[in-house]
């Protein structure tokens, strides 16, 4: 089974287990900026690329998201990367990863 999450696709639930745990996991690995969280400055997504076009944008996140997700979330693989963009005046694109929960969990 594969299911599709961006770092805008749910709340934060205290006390999620099981598959809920794992989707909450990688959304919360989506939305942290890497730097930002003080005793893991390695945790999050790279966003060096912010500011560039778009294209560089997708093309130097994709790496950066999947390593992250993966590393951070073990129980995971993820199989796509695809771009949410917001209309053209508000210039932001959002991924969304699909993943597929790895046998054993």
């Amino acid at each position: 089974m594969e299911i599709d999450i961006s770092a805008s696709s749910g709340a934060v639930v205290i006390g999620a287990t099981g598959i809920e745990e794992i989707y909450q996991n990688v959304r919360t690995i989506l939305a942290t900026q890497k730097g930002s969280v003080p005793l893991d400055r390695d945790f999050g997504v790279d966003q060096t690329c912010l500011d560039q076009p778009t294209r560089t944008v997708m093309t130097m996140a994709l790496p950066a998201i999947v390593e992250a997700v993966e590393k951070y979330e073990p129980r995971v693989k993820v199989t796509a990367v695809t771009w949410i963009e917001s209309d053209a005046m508000d210039g932001r694109m959002m991924p969304q990863v699909r993943i597929r929960i790895r046998d054993g969990y």
